[in-house]
């Protein structure tokens, strides 16, 4: 009966907890008290001092994040090849628009849209992973349909979350690719479900089991957003080829949960001229110790193939993981960082994205850069900080024309 009883009380206990993890906290108040780790403490103790003792310590938390969050990234090299499917004029002449199929391993094939200002020079490209389609970007009939599945579902753009001929251009307010074309800036992109589709068995008809022999590496030792990470950094090797683009001002962006993708593959591969994470949330720029909006706790349930298998077991235990957002951020320096949230997206806790930004400083500054330094959290519209930059906007989630003002702004200033 004894048993019994305490059975019983552990379950009472398990249900109150899980109501509770179903209640997101917006009250600053409630907020525990937590300490940071530091980004530049060693595992011995010892504080490093040097950029040059960076490389080590950035290996270390490499290691970690590869361990506890997202899992391995493939090491192993793999060929591939590209055909231009189609190359069209666009913005009255101003631009041309180039699809092209990218085949990894002899076996995989991923569509990857571009648009290119017209002119004779090389030119500095922006790169982010899309949603539902390349054909949300763009009302351009060229463009070819996305014919897996995606999170877009609403009628009768979508159905069965595929994309139907009424989704060309949904999404053209979060390309801009007139604005970046007038800049003197490209743009590239590639739906991520061509990668993985983003859903729990996702990883079934995506390079994580189509491509694991290849890659010497099985499904469940990485997870979703390392093989959109990867795809990215996979994509990089392909535009590297291409003459009219300027490789080594390839600036990578990404929104909400390919924001988090985007902040690991800038991790990952030193290529990236800067990183862009547009309202990454919980598991991005935000600090998980918070408990603050969307928690580890219900992403790790609600989105379980987005991190690796043992990250759900941090839940509530924030305060044992060795690292925090701050440190995944500081895994960008020296290259320029841009932090964004949006007043209307307290899910994503854009005070903890202001946080972890701020808190990356001290691995920027062994590299005599200034970020976001001393700076009060800002007001709306206010952008702050230097090589490592931060707003908050009016609206909601989302990624709009005033974002692309900021980010177009900062890329003239450090890399154009």
């Amino acid at each position: 009966m004894k048993k019994i009883l305490t059975l019983l009380s552990i379950l009472v206990s398990m249900h109150a907890m899980a109501q509770q993890a179903f209640v997101a906290n917006y009250d600053e108040s409630k907020i525990a008290p937590f300490t940071l780790p530091n980004p530049l403490q060693k595992p011995d103790g010892t504080i490093i001092q040097s950029a040059k003792a960076w490389g080590n310590q950035r290996n270390y938390w490499l290691g970690k994040y590869e361990q506890m969050m997202f899992g391995k990234m493939p090491k192993k090299k793999i060929a591939q090849s590209y055909q231009l499917i189609s190359q069209t004029d666009i913005l009255q002449g101003k631009a041309t628009q180039y699809v092209w199929k990218l085949t990894l391993a002899g076996i995989y094939d991923v569509t990857v849209l571009g648009v290119l200002p017209k002119v004779k020079t090389k030119v500095p490209v922006f790169i982010g992973l899309n949603f539902c389609g390349n054909q949300t970007t763009s009302n351009d009939p060229n463009i070819p349909l996305f014919e897996k599945y995606t999170v877009c579902n609403n009628k009768p753009a979508y159905i069965n979350n595929k994309g139907q001929e009424e989704s060309r251009g949904a999404w053209a307010s979060r390309w801009q690719f007139e604005k970046l074309i007038a800049a003197g800036y490209g743009s590239i992109t590639i739906a991520c479900g061509d990668f993985e589709e983003d859903k729990p068995d996702g990883y079934l008809t995506g390079v994580r089991t189509l491509l694991a022999k290849e890659l010497g590496l099985q499904a469940d030792e990485w997870s979703a957003n390392g093989a959109w990470a990867w795809g990215l950094n996979r994509t990089v090797d392909f535009l590297e080829k291409i003459p009219q683009i300027d490789a080594k001002r390839i600036i990578l962006h990404g929104h909400s949960r390919l924001g988090k993708a985007a902040i690991w593959a800038g991790a990952n591969d030193s290529r990236y001229a800067a990183v862009i994470s547009n309202e990454s949330g919980e598991g991005g720029a935000a600090i998980s110790r918070r408990n603050y909006g969307e928690n580890l706790w219900r992403i790790t349930n609600s989105f379980p193939h987005w991190f690796y298998k043992d990250y759900k077991n941090y839940a509530y235990k924030e305060n044992e993981l060795p690292f925090d957002s701050h440190i995944l951020l500081s895994l960008i320096a020296p290259r320029p960082l841009y932090i964004a949230s949006a007043v209307g997206d307290q899910w994503s806790d854009p005070k903890g994205e202001f946080m972890g930004g701020q808190q990356a400083e001290p691995v920027y500054q062994l590299f005599g850069k200034s970020g976001l330094g001393k700076n009060e959290f800002p007001a709306l519209n206010t952008p702050v900080g230097q090589h490592v930059r931060y707003h908050i906007r009016e609206g909601n989630h989302d990624i709009n024309a005033y974002d692309w003002d900021q980010y177009i702004d900062f890329a003239n200033k450090l890399i154009k």
